[in-house]
């Protein structure tokens, strides 16, 4: 007589129920790491360049994380909530940083503006002067030129830039020292105008710049004079000469009566 064998099935669970599933707790806990490295670097406000990154994300992170624990996705509530008041604190002490780093850079962008204007700076009005007044500048460099005078010029001695018909008109530049420290290498380049238009230097073997051997260092309260020669129409009645005492320096521009 054979037997059969009844198997009872395994008991159910009831339909469509799920194993419940894993926290997800990750974007709170990195809310919390970032939210300190961020605002551990923001303390030394130098460092505002990451505390601000770090910062905006622990933000973010800890946001999202308190989001999923209100939906029950996640159960460390204050891991998040520290993350995301560190976020905004490193936030706070980047933007902090950012103000006082502008700050200095721009207290030291003035000082070295001081310090270039007291050593190259004019000290007075250089615009304008009359014969005789001079140009100052910090660094104690003094430009004069002279009243203009009648020149005639031998034509024997002369290589360019007077042409016949015009007057010729000479002044005396001198540079000097009264600062207490020696001026070395000093350069000067001119340009002159008769009446608004350009006044051609004249070039003889006896005036010019080009002709005079300036002085390689001027040590304090020494000066150097070179006489120079412009040609100008004859009914010109001013004389303008620019001056550049060095390349650091302003033009200084006197106005002469003719």
């Amino acid at each position: 007589m054979s037997q059969q064998m009844h198997y009872q099935p395994a008991p159910q669970g009831p339909t469509g129920a799920h194993a419940p599933q894993a926290a997800r707790n990750g974007l709170g806990v990195a809310a919390l790491i970032l939210g300190i490295i961020g605002a551990l670097s923001g303390i030394p406000m130098i460092l505002f360049w990451l505390a601000g990154p770090l910062g905006i994300l622990a933000l973010i992170f800890g946001l999202v994380g308190l989001s999923r624990v209100k939906k029950g996705q996640a159960t460390n509530k204050g891991v998040a909530v520290t993350g995301t008041i560190l976020g905004v604190l490193a936030i706070i002490l980047a933007i902090v940083g950012i103000i006082v780093t502008v700050l200095a850079v721009n207290k030291a962008v003035d000082e070295v503006n001081k310090e270039f204007d007291k050593q190259s700076g004019s000290s007075s009005n250089i615009k304008d002067l009359g014969a005789g007044e001079a140009a100052k500048y910090n660094n104690g460099l003094q430009v004069t030129v002279s009243k203009p005078t009648p020149y005639t010029v031998d034509p024997s001695t002369m290589i360019s830039g007077h042409v016949q018909g015009n007057k010729a008109y000479k002044v005396t530049v001198t540079l000097k020292n009264t600062g207490d420290k020696a001026a070395t290498n000093p350069v000067m380049s001119t340009e002159a105008e008769a009446d608004g238009k350009k006044a051609e230097e004249v070039a003889d073997d006896k005036h010019g710049i080009l002709h005079h051997d300036w002085e390689k260092t001027l040590d304090p309260n020494e000066s150097d004079s070179v006489e120079m020669v412009f040609d100008a129409p004859p009914s010109a009645k001013e004389l303008s000469i620019k001056i550049t005492p060095d390349f650091l320096l302003d033009p200084a521009n006197w106005k002469l009566t003719l």
